[in-house]
Protein backbone atom coordinates (compact mmCIF):
# COMPACT_ATOMS: atom_id res chain seq x y z
CA UNK A 1 0.00 0.00 0.00
CA UNK A 2 2.83 2.39 0.93
CA UNK A 3 4.67 1.92 -2.57
CA UNK A 4 1.08 2.51 -4.79
CA UNK A 5 0.76 5.44 -2.09
CA UNK A 6 4.31 6.69 -3.10
CA UNK A 7 3.19 6.03 -7.05
CA UNK A 8 0.45 8.15 -6.66
CA UNK A 9 2.25 10.87 -5.08
CA UNK A 10 4.85 11.19 -7.89
CA UNK A 11 2.47 10.74 -10.84
CA UNK A 12 0.36 13.79 -9.36
CA UNK A 13 3.43 15.74 -8.58
CA UNK A 14 4.26 15.21 -12.17
CA UNK A 15 1.52 16.20 -13.86
CA UNK A 16 1.46 19.78 -11.61
CA UNK A 17 4.71 20.08 -13.41
CA UNK A 18 5.22 22.89 -16.36
CA UNK A 19 6.61 21.45 -19.59
CA UNK A 20 10.31 22.67 -18.81
CA UNK A 21 10.31 20.67 -15.38
CA UNK A 22 8.74 17.51 -16.68
CA UNK A 23 11.82 17.96 -19.61
CA UNK A 24 14.25 18.03 -16.40
CA UNK A 25 12.75 14.91 -14.59
CA UNK A 26 13.38 12.68 -17.86
CA UNK A 27 16.29 14.13 -18.59
CA UNK A 28 17.17 12.82 -14.77
CA UNK A 29 15.60 9.81 -14.72
CA UNK A 30 17.16 9.06 -17.94
CA UNK A 31 20.86 9.72 -16.35
CA UNK A 32 19.81 7.94 -13.31
CA UNK A 33 18.83 4.80 -14.98
CA UNK A 34 21.55 4.90 -17.44
CA UNK A 35 23.34 2.03 -16.62
CA UNK A 36 20.46 -0.70 -15.94
CA UNK A 37 18.80 0.52 -19.41
CA UNK A 38 22.22 0.09 -20.99
CA UNK A 39 22.37 -3.53 -19.28
CA UNK A 40 18.80 -4.52 -20.69
CA UNK A 41 20.00 -3.71 -23.56
CA UNK A 42 23.64 -5.10 -24.23
CA UNK A 43 21.02 -8.48 -22.74
CA UNK A 44 18.48 -7.65 -25.35
CA UNK A 45 21.56 -7.80 -27.98
CA UNK A 46 23.48 -10.94 -26.38
CA UNK A 47 20.14 -13.07 -26.66
CA UNK A 48 19.82 -11.95 -30.47
CA UNK A 49 23.53 -13.03 -30.67
CA UNK A 50 22.85 -16.67 -28.83
CA UNK A 51 19.94 -17.60 -27.90
CA UNK A 52 21.26 -19.55 -25.59
CA UNK A 53 21.88 -16.88 -23.07
CA UNK A 54 17.91 -16.90 -22.26
CA UNK A 55 18.23 -21.01 -22.08
CA UNK A 56 16.87 -22.46 -18.62
CA UNK A 57 20.48 -23.70 -17.91
CA UNK A 58 21.44 -20.48 -18.54
CA UNK A 59 19.01 -18.44 -15.83
CA UNK A 60 19.83 -21.12 -13.12
CA UNK A 61 23.46 -20.45 -13.66
CA UNK A 62 22.95 -17.35 -13.44
CA UNK A 63 21.07 -17.13 -10.43
CA UNK A 64 23.07 -20.03 -8.73
CA UNK A 65 26.50 -17.84 -9.09
CA UNK A 66 24.23 -14.40 -8.00
CA UNK A 67 23.64 -16.41 -4.78
CA UNK A 68 27.06 -17.51 -4.01
CA UNK A 69 28.07 -13.83 -4.03
CA UNK A 70 24.83 -12.77 -2.20
CA UNK A 71 26.24 -12.72 1.55
CA UNK A 72 29.61 -11.07 0.75
CA UNK A 73 27.39 -8.02 -1.00
CA UNK A 74 25.07 -8.02 1.91
CA UNK A 75 28.00 -7.67 4.68
CA UNK A 76 30.07 -5.21 2.37
CA UNK A 77 27.20 -3.18 1.69
CA UNK A 78 26.79 -2.14 4.89
CA UNK A 79 30.46 -1.22 5.33
CA UNK A 80 29.90 1.19 2.37
CA UNK A 81 26.54 2.22 4.04
CA UNK A 82 28.92 3.85 6.74
CA UNK A 83 30.96 5.48 4.10
CA UNK A 84 33.38 3.23 4.32
CA UNK A 85 34.57 -0.37 2.67
CA UNK A 86 35.94 -3.76 3.20
CA UNK A 87 39.58 -5.01 1.34
CA UNK A 88 39.52 -7.75 3.39
CA UNK A 89 36.02 -9.46 2.48
CA UNK A 90 37.93 -11.71 -0.31
CA UNK A 91 40.85 -12.98 1.92
CA UNK A 92 38.30 -13.67 4.67
CA UNK A 93 36.23 -15.63 2.37
CA UNK A 94 39.29 -17.89 1.09
CA UNK A 95 40.31 -18.50 4.79
CA UNK A 96 36.86 -19.47 6.15
CA UNK A 97 36.55 -21.56 2.65
CA UNK A 98 39.72 -23.49 3.48
CA UNK A 99 38.66 -24.16 6.89
CA UNK A 100 35.31 -25.10 5.97
CA UNK A 101 37.49 -27.56 3.45
CA UNK A 102 39.61 -29.07 5.76
CA UNK A 103 37.19 -29.64 8.73
CA UNK A 104 34.81 -31.63 6.47
CA UNK A 105 37.07 -33.41 3.83
CA UNK A 106 36.69 -37.25 3.41
CA UNK A 107 38.04 -39.48 6.07
CA UNK A 108 39.20 -41.74 3.41
CA UNK A 109 40.71 -38.79 1.62
CA UNK A 110 44.39 -39.60 1.28
CA UNK A 111 45.82 -36.92 1.72
CA UNK A 112 43.48 -35.57 4.42
CA UNK A 113 45.03 -32.03 6.16
CA UNK A 114 43.71 -33.59 9.65
CA UNK A 115 44.05 -36.97 9.11
CA UNK A 116 43.31 -37.83 12.85
CA UNK A 117 40.19 -36.08 12.84
CA UNK A 118 36.62 -36.94 11.76
CA UNK A 119 33.98 -34.93 9.28
CA UNK A 120 32.29 -32.87 11.97
CA UNK A 121 28.87 -32.10 12.08
CA UNK A 122 28.21 -29.07 9.29
CA UNK A 123 26.27 -26.76 11.95
CA UNK A 124 29.41 -26.80 13.66
CA UNK A 125 31.29 -25.76 10.66
CA UNK A 126 29.00 -23.20 9.92
CA UNK A 127 29.12 -21.73 13.64
CA UNK A 128 33.14 -21.99 13.73
CA UNK A 129 33.70 -19.87 10.06
CA UNK A 130 30.81 -17.47 10.94
CA UNK A 131 32.83 -16.82 14.24
CA UNK A 132 36.19 -16.63 12.34
CA UNK A 133 34.63 -14.14 10.06
CA UNK A 134 33.22 -12.14 12.89
CA UNK A 135 36.50 -11.79 14.77
CA UNK A 136 38.11 -10.40 11.70
CA UNK A 137 34.98 -8.38 10.92
CA UNK A 138 34.80 -6.88 14.72
CA UNK A 139 38.96 -6.34 14.43
CA UNK A 140 38.30 -3.98 11.28
CA UNK A 141 35.28 -2.15 13.22
CA UNK A 142 37.16 -1.40 16.45
CA UNK A 143 40.25 -0.13 14.80
CA UNK A 144 37.70 2.12 12.99
CA UNK A 145 35.46 3.07 15.64
CA UNK A 146 38.60 3.45 18.25
CA UNK A 147 40.87 4.96 16.86
CA UNK A 148 38.62 6.64 14.03
CA UNK A 149 41.06 4.96 10.99
CA UNK A 150 40.19 5.49 7.95
CA UNK A 151 38.48 1.96 6.73
CA UNK A 152 40.40 1.42 3.24
CA UNK A 153 43.64 1.79 5.76
CA UNK A 154 42.15 -0.63 8.14
CA UNK A 155 40.98 -3.49 6.07
CA UNK A 156 44.00 -3.33 3.79
CA UNK A 157 46.05 -4.29 6.41
CA UNK A 158 43.94 -7.38 7.98
CA UNK A 159 43.85 -8.14 4.03
CA UNK A 160 47.19 -8.81 4.64
CA UNK A 161 46.98 -10.44 8.21
CA UNK A 162 44.53 -12.94 6.94
CA UNK A 163 46.10 -13.52 3.48
CA UNK A 164 49.22 -14.35 5.89
CA UNK A 165 46.99 -16.40 8.38
CA UNK A 166 45.43 -18.70 5.07
CA UNK A 167 48.82 -19.36 3.86
CA UNK A 168 50.19 -20.56 6.84
CA UNK A 169 46.97 -23.05 7.72
CA UNK A 170 47.12 -24.40 4.05
CA UNK A 171 51.10 -25.49 4.98
CA UNK A 172 49.66 -27.16 8.55
CA UNK A 173 50.79 -31.31 8.56
CA UNK A 174 52.79 -31.17 5.58
CA UNK A 175 50.31 -29.75 3.41
CA UNK A 176 52.39 -27.39 1.69
CA UNK A 177 50.11 -25.56 0.21
CA UNK A 178 47.98 -28.24 -1.58
CA UNK A 179 44.60 -27.25 -2.57
CA UNK A 180 42.16 -28.94 -0.39
CA UNK A 181 39.71 -31.13 -1.99
CA UNK A 182 38.34 -34.58 -1.21
CA UNK A 183 35.08 -32.90 0.83
CA UNK A 184 33.03 -35.21 2.36
CA UNK A 185 29.50 -36.24 0.20
CA UNK A 186 27.42 -34.94 2.81
CA UNK A 187 29.12 -31.03 3.07
CA UNK A 188 28.56 -31.19 -0.93
CA UNK A 189 25.05 -32.71 -0.97
CA UNK A 190 24.62 -29.98 1.65
CA UNK A 191 25.43 -27.16 -0.44
CA UNK A 192 25.08 -28.38 -4.13
CA UNK A 193 22.93 -30.70 -4.02
CA UNK A 194 19.71 -30.27 -5.56
CA UNK A 195 15.59 -31.16 -4.36
CA UNK A 196 13.82 -28.45 -6.76
CA UNK A 197 14.59 -28.10 -10.37
CA UNK A 198 13.07 -25.87 -13.00
CA UNK A 199 12.63 -27.67 -16.34
CA UNK A 200 14.74 -30.38 -15.67
CA UNK A 201 17.48 -28.49 -14.71
CA UNK A 202 18.16 -28.55 -10.69
CA UNK A 203 18.66 -25.72 -8.41
CA UNK A 204 21.48 -25.77 -5.86
CA UNK A 205 20.63 -25.62 -2.63
CA UNK A 206 22.86 -22.79 -1.45
CA UNK A 207 20.20 -20.75 -3.49
CA UNK A 208 18.15 -21.28 -0.94
CA UNK A 209 20.63 -20.10 2.04
CA UNK A 210 21.46 -16.70 -0.20
CA UNK A 211 17.25 -16.24 0.43
CA UNK A 212 17.90 -16.78 3.65
CA UNK A 213 20.76 -14.55 4.09
CA UNK A 214 18.55 -11.44 2.43
CA UNK A 215 15.44 -12.28 4.37
CA UNK A 216 17.79 -11.39 7.90
CA UNK A 217 19.90 -8.62 6.48
CA UNK A 218 16.39 -7.07 5.05
CA UNK A 219 15.05 -7.65 8.71
CA UNK A 220 18.50 -6.37 10.64
CA UNK A 221 18.60 -3.34 8.20
CA UNK A 222 14.52 -2.13 8.20
CA UNK A 223 13.01 -4.06 11.03
CA UNK A 224 15.55 -3.43 13.99
CA UNK A 225 17.54 -0.49 15.81
CA UNK A 226 20.41 -1.26 14.70
CA UNK A 227 19.18 -0.83 10.90
CA UNK A 228 18.38 2.49 12.34
CA UNK A 229 21.34 3.31 13.89
CA UNK A 230 23.88 1.73 10.97
CA UNK A 231 21.57 4.24 8.53
CA UNK A 232 21.92 7.50 11.09
CA UNK A 233 25.67 6.55 11.71
CA UNK A 234 26.30 6.67 8.02
CA UNK A 235 24.08 9.82 7.20
CA UNK A 236 25.99 12.16 9.96
CA UNK A 237 27.39 10.49 13.03
CA UNK A 238 28.07 13.33 14.72
CA UNK A 239 24.14 13.79 14.36
CA UNK A 240 23.79 10.15 15.88
CA UNK A 241 26.09 10.55 18.66
CA UNK A 242 24.12 13.57 19.89
CA UNK A 243 20.69 11.93 19.04
CA UNK A 244 22.13 9.28 21.54
CA UNK A 245 23.13 6.36 19.41
CA UNK A 246 26.35 4.71 20.33
CA UNK A 247 28.49 5.25 17.17
CA UNK A 248 31.17 2.85 18.31
CA UNK A 249 29.07 0.56 19.24
CA UNK A 250 26.80 0.35 16.13
CA UNK A 251 30.40 0.86 13.83
CA UNK A 252 31.64 -2.40 15.30
CA UNK A 253 28.82 -4.65 14.74
CA UNK A 254 28.05 -3.45 10.94
CA UNK A 255 31.63 -4.67 10.39
CA UNK A 256 31.50 -8.00 12.53
CA UNK A 257 27.68 -9.12 10.94
CA UNK A 258 29.25 -8.24 7.59
CA UNK A 259 32.67 -10.94 9.08
CA UNK A 260 29.60 -12.96 9.79
CA UNK A 261 28.57 -12.77 5.60
CA UNK A 262 32.34 -13.58 4.71
CA UNK A 263 31.94 -16.18 6.38
CA UNK A 264 29.09 -17.85 5.75
CA UNK A 265 30.19 -16.96 1.69
CA UNK A 266 33.33 -19.04 2.28
CA UNK A 267 31.40 -22.04 3.50
CA UNK A 268 29.40 -22.07 0.47
CA UNK A 269 32.29 -21.49 -2.00
CA UNK A 270 34.59 -24.19 -0.52
CA UNK A 271 31.67 -26.77 -1.46
CA UNK A 272 31.12 -25.05 -4.79
CA UNK A 273 34.74 -24.99 -5.79
CA UNK A 274 35.35 -28.36 -4.44
CA UNK A 275 39.25 -27.50 -4.17
CA UNK A 276 40.06 -24.79 -2.12
CA UNK A 277 44.10 -22.97 -2.24
CA UNK A 278 45.62 -19.34 -1.28
CA UNK A 279 43.92 -17.37 -4.26
CA UNK A 280 40.25 -18.82 -2.98
CA UNK A 281 38.48 -15.21 -2.62
CA UNK A 282 40.98 -13.16 -4.28
CA UNK A 283 38.66 -10.15 -5.77
CA UNK A 284 36.00 -11.07 -4.03
CA UNK A 285 35.44 -7.97 -2.27
CA UNK A 286 35.77 -5.76 -5.96
CA UNK A 287 32.54 -7.62 -7.35
CA UNK A 288 30.63 -7.44 -4.17
CA UNK A 289 31.65 -3.36 -3.88
CA UNK A 290 30.77 -3.14 -7.68
CA UNK A 291 27.20 -4.87 -7.46
CA UNK A 292 26.42 -2.61 -4.43
CA UNK A 293 27.46 0.91 -6.01
CA UNK A 294 25.16 -0.43 -9.21
CA UNK A 295 22.07 -1.51 -6.43
CA UNK A 296 22.17 1.80 -5.29
CA UNK A 297 24.04 1.69 -1.92
CA UNK A 298 25.76 4.94 -1.69
CA UNK A 299 29.66 5.78 -0.58
CA UNK A 300 28.38 8.84 0.31
CA UNK A 301 26.56 7.54 3.35
CA UNK A 302 23.19 6.63 5.02
CA UNK A 303 21.90 5.31 1.66
CA UNK A 304 20.97 1.95 0.16
CA UNK A 305 18.41 -1.14 0.30
CA UNK A 306 18.59 -4.86 0.67
CA UNK A 307 16.70 -5.30 -2.80
CA UNK A 308 19.12 -3.03 -4.49
CA UNK A 309 22.08 -5.38 -2.97
CA UNK A 310 20.47 -8.19 -4.47
CA UNK A 311 19.53 -6.10 -8.33
CA UNK A 312 23.19 -5.16 -8.13
CA UNK A 313 24.48 -9.05 -7.73
CA UNK A 314 22.12 -10.21 -10.61
CA UNK A 315 23.01 -7.60 -12.99
CA UNK A 316 26.30 -8.07 -12.73
CA UNK A 317 26.30 -11.32 -12.76
CA UNK A 318 24.48 -11.44 -15.98
CA UNK A 319 27.19 -9.02 -17.45
CA UNK A 320 29.76 -11.35 -17.01
CA UNK A 321 27.53 -14.25 -18.30
CA UNK A 322 26.71 -12.07 -21.56
CA UNK A 323 30.46 -11.40 -21.97
CA UNK A 324 31.29 -14.98 -21.88
CA UNK A 325 28.05 -15.68 -24.60
CA UNK A 326 29.62 -13.23 -26.47
CA UNK A 327 32.93 -14.47 -26.27
CA UNK A 328 34.60 -11.84 -24.91
CA UNK A 329 38.38 -11.97 -24.32
CA UNK A 330 39.13 -12.48 -20.79
CA UNK A 331 41.12 -9.88 -20.40
CA UNK A 332 38.84 -7.44 -21.75
CA UNK A 333 36.15 -8.15 -19.24
CA UNK A 334 38.30 -6.93 -16.23
CA UNK A 335 37.97 -3.43 -18.20
CA UNK A 336 34.43 -3.40 -18.87
CA UNK A 337 34.19 -4.54 -15.14
CA UNK A 338 36.04 -1.45 -14.10
CA UNK A 339 34.27 1.01 -16.65
CA UNK A 340 30.88 -0.33 -14.83
CA UNK A 341 31.98 0.68 -11.36
CA UNK A 342 33.19 3.82 -12.56
CA UNK A 343 30.01 4.87 -14.58
CA UNK A 344 27.75 3.74 -11.10
CA UNK A 345 29.92 5.69 -9.08
CA UNK A 346 29.72 8.91 -11.21
CA UNK A 347 25.77 8.54 -11.32
CA UNK A 348 26.01 7.73 -7.79
CA UNK A 349 27.94 11.13 -7.01
CA UNK A 350 25.53 13.04 -9.38
CA UNK A 351 22.70 11.61 -7.44
CA UNK A 352 23.96 12.96 -4.34
CA UNK A 353 24.98 16.78 -5.77
CA UNK A 354 21.72 16.67 -6.96
CA UNK A 355 20.04 16.53 -3.80
CA UNK A 356 22.38 18.97 -2.10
Amino acid sequence: MKAITNVKARYENYKSMDGRSKAIFWKETAINNALIVLIIIAAIYTYTQNHRFLSASSIINIISLSAANIPIACGIAGTIVLTGTDLSAGRVVGLTACISASLLQSVTYATKIFPNLPVLPIPLVILIVIIVGGIVGWVNGFFVAKFNLHPFIVTLATQLIVYGLLLMYIMLNGNNGQPLSGLDDSFKNFVTGSFVSFRGVPIPNYVWYACIVIIFMWFMWNKTTFGKNMFAVGSNPEAANVSGVNVMRTTILVHTLAGCMYGITGFIESARIGSNQANTGLNYECDAIAACVIGGVSFVGGTGKIRGVVMGVFILRIIFVALNFLSINQNLQYVIKGLIILVACAIDMRKYLVRK
